[in-house]
């Protein structure tokens, strides 16, 4: 359906202008009108989906707002109003004393036919959220989607309706949302609340929310969903990523947890022994990013894609089109979220700049000065080569964006402490205490010649016997390949074996418990 019916009672809202306003626009393209905006001491606007309109050659008065302003509904706490039996949205923009200096003349219209795309998943009785930037259409959808299901399907349901836009401003709701009911929001902060109260008081068995955009509106959408009522809403944000990386609302799609596996499981995963996990089942079963008013990208299963985004694969998705095309989603839409990757071991590095995340710079140059390291700390991270972050800090998203932005190695201490500090840097840099660095060096290049011939090969290899601290550097390259190594033999002659990828699963605790953390 590539045409779509819509009403939106534009007369109503010309009225409110002043007269030679008014009269320009019933001269102009009106089908497509988003906005009017008016501005004090500038030129007035008439905005459209892609270019903009001066409506007069004299800026706004005053006298202009003040008569628009006489003519609407009475503005609430969100600086909204409306006009009584339309759907249009008028907003404010105010000085310091409170005063109107401005005003946006949302046009608000009732179209039919907009969730043909995303029909199926209506009618699942799923849970449903849809993702899009500001002005795409989110909020005409859920009108469609409450009237055919109010209407169609005859369920009981409830829009939850907190600056009147969805419903329209006054006591009746508008038409556009059939036979739904609605539940107007006495104050912006207090929508969670009413979203409790419509479940608690009026059994619903849909609930229709727009823009979910704190964290007590997320709790009551998941408290909503567990008690099997059908929740649909929006959320600002164009893409799944957009939502799993914004703390306030990823509890939407399951959330986000930082997981330390145990070594094995690493090595099965081939990953670090830090990881993000999806961290609940979904709010929401399936969630629809709005590309534009007439292409949607539909993700079916939440918890897949999540899971998909976090192991830093493609989420997937379906791209559907007014029209009934349907293609899978470009992987140019793909976005790495993998955990931070650890860093090499440094046998030759010179002059390493390590930039202290969370952990104290006084700590980390103290530990530098302590071993000798040819190495330094640095306060600003455009500086660095390397990032040495506190563990319990590196989900943050501040640290992820900076990673995926420099694709700087990092490397995680357990704790805000010199000695832990010193033993990351000790494995790092390959300080073995009372051992020649020359001797390190050799037995680091012997055991990274083993390492290729192994994933070359598929052989075991045997190397030189070394002395139980130059082991554990040994142990450290063979894992960062993801390759098994065991210690063979008695002393003085104990020495490492490096085997293909799985095929030993019996290594001894010493290869456990070596592994950089």
């Amino acid at each position: 359906m590539t045409a779509f019916a819509f009403t939106d009672d534009l007369h109503l809202l010309l009225n409110t202008l002043p007269p030679t306003l008014r009269e320009v626009l019933r001269g102009m393209e009106e089908q497509d009108l988003l906005e009017i905006v008016l501005d004090l001491g500038r030129l007035p606007q008439a905005r459209y989906p892609e270019r903009c309109v001066h409506l007069a050659e004299t800026a706004v008065t005053r006298a202009d707002i003040e008569q628009v302003v006489s003519c609407v509904g009475e503005f609430g706490a969100d600086n909204r109003a409306g006009i009584e039996g339309t759907l249009h949205r008028i907003s404010a923009l105010r000085n310091r004393k409170g005063h109107i200096i401005g005003l946006t003349l949302r046009v608000g219209r009732a179209v039919f036919g907009t969730i043909d795309q995303v029909r199926d998943l209506i009618e699942s009785g799923k849970s449903v959220l849809l993702l899009g930037r500001p002005g795409v259409g989110k909020t005409t959808k859920l009108r469609e989607v409450a009237r055919v299901l109010a209407d169609e399907f005859n369920k009981r349901v409830i829009v939850i309706d907190t600056s009147n836009e969805i419903a329209g401003d006054g006591d009746i709701p508008h038409p556009a949302i059939g036979s739904a009911r609605r539940m107007q929001v006495p104050h912006p902060d207090r929508q969670h609340a009413v979203m409790i109260e419509a479940v608690e008081n009026h059994m619903p068995e849909v609930i229709i929310v727009d823009e979910i955009g704190t964290e007590a509106e997320a709790i009551a959408a998941r408290t909503i969903a567990e008690r099997g009522v059908q929740l649909i809403g929006t959320a600002h944000g164009n893409t799944l990523q957009n939502l799993l990386l914004n703390p306030t609302l990823s509890d939407l799609v399951g959330g986000v947890q930082t997981v330390t596996l145990g070594d094995e499981e690493a090595r099965l995963r081939g990953t670090q022994k830090t990881v993000s996990e999806r961290k609940a089942p979904p709010t929401f079963a399936s969630v629809v990013e709005i590309v534009d008013r007439e292409d949607v990208i539909v993700h079916r299963d939440t918890a897949s894609a999540v899971d998909a985004l976090l192991r830093g694969a493609n989420p997937g998705g379906v791209r559907r089109t007014p029209g009934g095309g349907v293609s899978e989603d470009e992987p140019a839409r793909q976005i790495q979220t993998t955990p931070p990757k650890t860093v090499p071991l440094i046998p030759e590095q010179r002059n390493m700049k390590i930039y202290p995340y969370a952990l104290s710079r006084d700590l980390l140059e103290r530990a530098i000065r302590d071993l000798g390291l040819n190495a330094r700390a640095v306060s600003r991270i455009e500086h660095a080569g390397l990032i040495l972050a506190l563990r319990s800090r590196t989900s943050d998203l501040r640290l992820q964006h900076v990673l995926e932005v420099t694709r700087l190695p990092m490397q995680a201490v357990r704790k805000n402490t010199t000695s832990q500090i010193r033993r990351v840097l000790k494995g790092l840099f390959n300080v073995v205490e009372g051992v020649d660095d020359a001797e390190v060096n050799d037995a680091v290049c012997e055991v990274e010649a083993a390492v290729h011939r192994v994933m070359e090969e598929r052989v075991s290899v045997s190397l030189s016997p070394r002395s139980a601290s130059i082991r554990k550097i040994q142990h450290r390259v063979v894992s960062r390949y993801h390759l098994v190594a065991e210690s063979m033999g008695s002393e003085p002659q104990r020495h490492l074996v490096v085997y293909p990828a799985h095929s030993r699963r019996d290594v001894g605790t010493e290869a456990d418990d070596l592994i950089i953390h």
